[in-house]
């Protein structure tokens, strides 16, 4: 299978098997560097450092301190969804976390300068995930995808959403007509999304998740089994009892505070918005084979 780019959207081909110069796989391609096939978890863990997908990511160490202060001082932007208590209110608590489940340094005196993700962690949380997909795909369950990063994390959920479709899940339809006071909450290539002034919005709100389940229930639909999602989307769905899995930035402590208490299933550490939408696409392709969905 490869992604390519063309005339202003991605085009997802699936060559022939045996193709030449394709593997069992196909062809993964990413702007012009081409990988063959899936690659191995040592070539993916090479291209999330080369891409700075994880590594020495963009977010510098300040604005993760900055951000782990505020969650912890009660500052709900921060809790993406996610209902903490008093809970998490020593900041050296969540920085131990992020430590452990992202790889963010974890020295509490290393206040500015470079930070990291450590890209065995994020493999690992890709297996994770790739197992709760798999579940999903061998009971056909109804899955719900979302993101509030469009412009990096919109085709990595589009192409899940495809595969497990492909395997007879349910990809769920949200309501119509739902808004919230940031803009409206529209389904574009299966995946729910935030729509400001006829653009795709970048939310870390959890009110567009909760748009969505509420309306659900007010339809009579049942929830989904299953939410794929990031940030507050997928915050606010586990808070709401729905299994969730998310992916989430090293200045984004709210999911894997989640997950380390058992709200989330997964979250995956990852920079949320790298330079090309495409340098995500060799990680789909893993997630995707080790799902059994490729």
């Amino acid at each position: 299978m490869s992604w390519t780019y063309q005339a202003d959207e991605y085009v997802t081909h699936v060559p022939a098997c045996g193709t030449p110069g394709t593997g069992a796989g196909g062809c993964l391609t990413m702007g012009h560097m081409p990988i063959p096939g899936t690659p191995s978890r040592a070539e993916l863990v090479d291209h999330l450092v080369r891409t700075r997908i994880a590594g020495d990511v963009a977010t510098p160490r300040e604005n993760n301190l900055s951000h782990y202060r505020r969650l912890a001082n009660g500052d709900r932007h921060y809790w993406l969804g996610l209902e903490l208590g008093d809970r998490w209110s020593d900041e050296q608590d969540v920085l131990a976390v992020m430590a452990e489940r992202v790889g963010v340094n974890d020295d509490p005196e290393y206040r500015y300068g470079q930070d990291t993700i450590d890209p065995e962690l994020t493999v690992a949380a890709l297996e994770r995930l790739a197992g709760r997909l798999r579940k999903a795909a061998e009971g056909q369950q109804r899955v719900l995808f979302a993101t509030g990063h469009p412009g990096g994390l919109l085709d990595v959920h589009r192409a899940t959403a495809d595969a497990l479709r492909g395997a007879g899940c349910e990809i769920v339809v949200i309501p119509e007509g739902l808004q919230t006071d940031e803009g409206y909450v529209m389904q574009f290539a299966d995946v729910a999304v935030l729509e400001h002034g006829a653009s795709l919005w970048h939310t870390h709100s959890p009110e567009p998740m909760k748009a969505i389940l509420k309306g659900l229930e007010r339809e009579g639909r049942p929830l989904p089994d299953l939410v794929v999602a990031d940030h507050g989307w997928a915050g606010y769905a586990g808070q709401h009892g729905v299994d969730s899995v998310g992916y989430a930035d090293s200045n984004d402590p709210a999911l894997f505070l989640g997950e380390s208490e058992g709200t989330l299933q997964v979250t995956v550490p990852l920079d949320d918005h790298v330079v090309s939408p495409r340098h995500y696409d060799p990680m789909t392709a893993y997630l995707l084979a080790e799902a059994g969905l490729a």
